[in-house]
Order: structure tokens, then sequence, then C-alpha cells
């Protein structure tokens, strides 16, 4: 059996693999979004795949729709040479069951992938088609929030980025500088409303999107290559709207337990490639079975009918205490915990961490003790409902091929959000006393004795990558592993009064010395960090 138009024709084959099929008409879906396009989709990539595409493609099955999305990279032009065109734009996507089955089913609502770069001028030109037909109306990205970037940490724009400023909307290579230029394609062609919409994982993301494509504009504007008219119509979200979303679901890379899976099935062709660019990609994507898409409704060209396929269309105060909810209190925070301490104890899996008596004792104690009392109410997803959906059946699931190693890159990026916006909260309610947290402390304190590059063994580790690890390895560079008073709180208050790190002076949240001390017990010798977490856990 293959992933293509053709090989799905064999429809009892596939019914006895187990895989379901679209139950509409893949031609029709084609010929329909090559006249009548109305969603762009930039980022071609797993979560895209695997989530955004199967969200129409429900809306197909159910007869709601009659086009599909076209797919764009501005990145990684492998994917539509080697994962989309030999597979008619299909994906085949693997949900991993917490009781170890498989639910399979073709994905085929991708009318077509397009190679966004100037080396291929007939994939850019039939963009500015799409984009100057009124149909358009939405525009979403799955690009990471790198992908949103300009500048550096310096604020110096990247040296492709200023070229695009000099170059104007006729020569583009990054996807903000390409989003604007195709907004100038749709604006000379009657300027017709239009919804651009990250759906990437980040807070504030549409604030985000819009301010990296205004920069690109404004810049345009100052160097005479746009006018003031067009500058205008883009700033102006009754004709350009930039909705905020939060997403939530873990796809992590292909697994060899479904390559094998499907191969046994009798689907061909089913290995992973690396691309040019290092993605790590397969025909199929693999990815827990929970799912959540929430977006600020402010369409003003109309839209698919998301709710129907399960997303929640809100209004904005909504998205972001949604995001809050999961990025402060219900998920992310426990996912960093794990990741520092799964490194520190030898796990290579999130699933594993969970069956530690320890490790999910502090991730419950991070989460319906010290997280629960202060967590951000969205009223449209219950918190409680959701972190107990995270630590019984998310996190423990053994068929969710995701490390701690991987979680923990760009910790530093994260700790300010996932525990400094709960321990701001404590500050603030008169109720609550900061200094009575302990797991979010030993949170950190382990994220510390991590950041020395040796494991609970004393046995040399590589840290994950992070943009301030070498700054802050420099910082706890006189901090020795068997001598805990190395770590003093005067060698520690450089990092634990840095606001800009943890979102707030943890030395003037009266958490510094208690940070101090549990790292100092994590440093007594091979075993201390079992102990220390053993101690704080007993109960």
């Amino acid at each position: 059996m293959k992933l293509s138009y053709q090989g799905i024709q064999d429809k009892a084959a596939w019914a006895a693999a187990g895989i379901a099929l679209p139950k509409f008409d893949w031609k029709s879906m084609c010929a329909e979004t090559e006249l009548n396009p109305t969603w762009v989709h930039f980022g071609a990539g797993n979560i895209f795949r695997g989530f955004i595409a199967r969200l129409q493609h429900r809306l197909l099955d159910q007869g709601l729709v009659k086009g599909g999305i076209v797919a764009a990279d501005t990145f990684d032009y492998d994917i539509i040479d080697k994962i989309y065109t030999p597979f008619d734009n299909m994906t085949l996507m693997v949900s991993l069951l917490p009781d170890g089955s498989l639910e399979k089913d073709v994905v085929a609502s991708i009318a077509k992938g397009l190679r966004a770069g100037n080396a291929f001028p007939e994939d850019v030109g039939r963009l500015k088609a799409i984009f100057r037909n009124p149909s358009l109306q939405m525009v979403s990205y799955t690009i990471t929030e790198k992908g949103y970037a300009l500048q550096n940490i310096h604020g110096e724009f990247f040296p492709f980025v200023q070229a695009d400023f000099d170059n104007g909307p006729a020569n583009c290579s990054h996807a903000m500088s390409m989003t604007a230029a195709l907004l100038l394609e749709r604006f000379n062609a009657g300027g017709a409303p239009i919804a651009i919409v990250s759906m990437d994982n980040c807070s504030h993301n549409g604030e985000k999107l819009k301010a990296s494509v205004m920069m690109v504009v404004d810049k345009w504007l100052e160097k005479g290559h746009v006018s003031p008219e067009f500058a205008a119509w883009v700033r102006d979200e009754e004709k350009v709207s930039f909705p905020w979303s939060m997403i939530d679901k873990i796809t992590p890379r292909p697994a060899k337990v479904v390559e094998d899976a499907l191969t046994a099935a009798g689907v061909e062709d089913m290995a992973p490639i690396v691309t040019s660019k290092n993605t790590f990609i397969a025909p199929f994507v693999n990815a827990e079975q929970p799912q959540y898409l929430v977006v600020e409704d402010r369409f003003p060209n109309g839209r698919p009918p998301l709710e129907k396929a399960g997303v929640y269309m809100t209004d904005r105060n909504t998205v972001n205490n949604t995001e809050k909810m999961k990025v402060t209190t219900c998920l992310n925070p426990l996912h960093t915990a794990l990741a520092v301490y799964g490194c520190l104890l030898g796990y290579d899996s999130i699933a594993a961490e969970m069956k530690d008596p320890e490790l999910k004792a502090l991730v419950e104690k991070i989460g319906y003790q010290e997280g629960i009392p202060v967590v951000v109410d969205p009223k449209i997803l219950s918190p409680m409902d959701f972190i107990h959906e995270v630590i019984d059946k998310r996190l423990p699931n053994p068929f969710m091929p995701d490390t701690p190693q991987r979680i923990a890159t760009d910790t530093s990026q994260k700790v300010a959000i996932r525990f400094g916006e709960t321990i701001k909260s404590y500050i603030a309610r008169p109720d609550l006393d900061p200094a009575s947290l302990t797991y979010i402390p030993l949170a950190i304190a382990g994220w510390l004795r991590y950041l020395l590059a040796a494991d609970d063994l004393d046995v040399a580790m590589e840290c994950s990558s992070d943009p301030m690890l070498e700054t802050l390895q420099k910082q706890l560079a006189g901090v020795k592993l068997g001598e805990p008073n190395t770590a003093s709180d005067a060698v520690l208050a450089p990092i634990l009064s840095n606001a800009a790190l943890f979102g707030v002076d943890l030395c003037q949240a009266g958490l510094a010395k208690k940070i101090g001390g549990m790292l100092r017990e994590e440093l007594a010798g091979p075993g201390s960090v079992r102990r220390t977490l053993q101690k704080y856990l007993s109960d």
C-alpha cells in the first residue's frame, strides 16, 4: 500500500490495516482549492500535518467545507520535495494511545505544497495569485517563535533581514518579509480583508506576528518601497487582523516503533528522512491524542467553521487566560521540573519519569498544591480537569517518545514564565506567602544543579542547548560537586536576583536562601539529588 491518491483507492487493504481514509473526494477538494483558495499555512512540519491539517480534514469529511489548505514553507524546502510531493501531500497520522494501541488515519486536506523562496519563482507566483484572490480568508503559521525574530539578542537586525529591508518586496527571504510582500499583492488587487493567524506555541503569538510584519512594512515605507496607504491597510485590524491563539499538542520526532508498525501493516516507504536543514521527518506523524486549539474569533473575511472540528473560538482575553493556565500552571512548569531532574537522574523518557515516586510527587505538588491556588481559570476549560489529564494520561504515556533532554532545551528562556509567574501571583495575593513555596524552589534548585553538567552520580553529562548556558555556567564556575559550601548565598545571589531571568527577584521574594539551601543539599555527593528529593517529598 502506498500513501497517495492512487494508493488509497484500494480501500479494503487500508481498512484491513486499521487505517481510516478520507470520506471526501480528494480531486474535487484540490480543484476547489485551486479556484477558490481559503486557507494558506506557513510551516509544513509535524504540528501542522498532525493537528491543524486534520482540522480541515474533519470539516471536509463532514461536508462543511469544499476546499483544503495550501501549505508553504519558507525554510526547509526538502519537506515539500520529499515528504509532500511524493505522497500527494497526504500524511499518515498515528495517535499514540496510553494503552499502547495506535489510532491511524490518512490526512488528505492539503491540496498543494509550495516552496516559498526566490529560487522557486513558479511556487512564489502561485502564492501571489492566491493572495490576490478575494476568496482567501486566513493565513496561519507554525514556524516556531524563532520564525518571527528579525533581530539578534543585541537588537541588531539579522543580515538577511536587513537585505530584505533594502531589497524591498520583490526579493524577500525571511518569512515575515514574505508575508508583507504577499499582503502587498492583496492590497494592490483590491485589498480584500484577511486574517493572519499565528498558531505557534508562544504567548501573545498574534501580537508577535503583527509586530514583525509591521516592522518590515514600516522599514519598506521608510525606504520608499511601499505607500503609506498600504502601511495603514496592514495596520487596520478591520482589514488585516492578527488573532491570538493557544495551541497544545505534543508531536515528537518520528518513532521507530511506529515506522515498524506501519511497515508491518503493509504501508510502503514510511522511513524517516533527514533534510538538508537537519529536520528529522517522516511521511507519518506520531503524536499524543489530546490536543487543544483556542483562537481569537476575529476573521474579517470569514473563516471555516473550526468550532465543528473541536477548536475553541473565543475572545482575546480567554485565549490569553488559557495560555496562562497551560504555560504557568498546568503543563509547562511540570515539564521543566521533569526535564532537569530527569537528566540528573539518568532518564531518557518523560513517561518513565512518571513511574518514579519522587518525580511524580514533585509534579503533583507543583501543580495541585502550589499552582492551582493561583491558576487563571479561562472558563472554557477546567484547570483541574486539564492538569489531571496532563499528570494521569499525557505525561505517563509510554508511547510518547519524548525526552527530558529535549524539554530541557532553552530552559533559561522558560523559567520566568513557568515558575516566575506563580511566584509573582503569591507576592500579589495578601492571603499567600511566597516563602511558603517549597516545590517550585526545589525545581529551580534542580535546574542550578543541572547547569553543573554532572548527573546525580557526579558523572559528566551534556546540558541541552540554551542561549544563556555559557553565561550561567561561568557564574557557577566556583561551585564544586561534593563541596556544598562553594554554593554560598553570595555566589548564587547574582543569578537568583536576576529578575530578567526569573521574572522576579528571588532574593527580594524571600526564596533565594531556600533555593540555595536545597542546592547545597544536592551537592553533598553522589546520590544527594535523590536524597534531597526524598527529603522534601517524603510526605
